[in-house]
């Protein structure tokens, strides 16, 4: 049997009481409404038949949230921020131990509620996470698992922030292994590996890419967007460039044969059914 204590292993602040736990009403945050007999429930940690009464003020952490980010600026944003999620799940997809996701609220520390002090990075990636969809990631409902890599897409309004309080709060309260930023307007990239708590520079190869050592992979720009490359330098393509890519190669395929065939006085439109 859990201990009521578990409940709070992976916050960061007092946590909220049950019996004061709701939110004034400028600060309010979505929760699911959806009646619980309407939905599928997971588990309780305690077998509630067996607890005992419970002192008023045991507490545990708010579940299910919604994401609260406000709308991206550009097109630009939007696309950019599209194509890095669909690339690598397209190129992990036979992998389930793994998240990625856009523009969509962590919350990191249950006072961050009340505050509205949370952060929804533009492309994170965690390792070692169940591959499924989220309506934010709560880090107490994710077994205490940050982000192993960030990504922020930098504008006129945002830059500041971006190369200022966001990467001191992912060096010093995330502890993120790598962050990066990109600025799809101006091709302005840089990459930032935590060294002894502090972020050095990732040092561009030969080609102007950055090597993500959590990842096993490289991010470089190619025809003015922020894409994965693998290890070797090739780039990753989307499902659909990927199809492409198979039938052009089908393609030369058949025309060799041809060509060989006619090299051996065999017309390849006439050979037998």
């Amino acid at each position: 049997m859990h201990s009521w204590k578990s409940f709070r292993f992976a916050l960061r602040s007092p946590p909220v009481k049950l019996k004061t736990a709701l939110l004034e009403p400028a600060d309010m945050v979505q929760l699911d409404a959806t009646p619980a007999q309407s939905r599928q429930e997971t588990p309780p940690l305690v077998d509630e038949t067996q607890a005992p009464d419970l002192p008023e003020d045991i507490t545990f952490p708010p579940t299910n949230l919604y994401s609260d980010e406000p709308p991206l600026e550009t097109d630009f944003h939007r696309r950019q921020i599209d194509l890095l999620i669909r690339l690598l799940e397209f190129w992990w997809r036979d992998r389930s131990d793994f998240y990625i996701s856009g523009n969509l609220t962590v919350y990191y520390n249950e006072q961050q509620l009340k505050k509205r002090d949370f952060r929804g990075p533009d492309v994170f990636v965690v390792l070692g996470a169940e591959k499924r969809d989220r309506r934010s990631w709560a880090i107490w409902e994710e077994g205490g698992k940050y982000p192993n890599v960030v990504i922020e897409l930098l504008s006129s309004a945002t830059a500041t922030v971006d190369r200022g309080k966001k990467k001191d709060l992912y060096q010093d309260v995330w502890r993120v292994p790598e962050y990066y930023w990109f600025h799809p307007e101006t091709m302005e990239f840089a990459g930032f590996p935590l060294i002894g708590g502090t972020y050095g520079a990732i040092a561009p190869n030969e080609s102007g890419r950055l090597s993500s050592e959590q990842l096993g992979l490289e991010l470089g720009i190619h025809d003015h967007q922020l894409r994965w490359f693998t290890a070797e330098g090739e780039l990753i393509p989307l499902p659909e460039e990927a199809e492409r890519q198979r039938a052009e190669q089908e393609r030369q395929a058949r025309e060799r044969l041809e060509n060989y065939l006619r090299t051996q006085g065999i017309d390849p439109n006439q050979l037998p059914e």
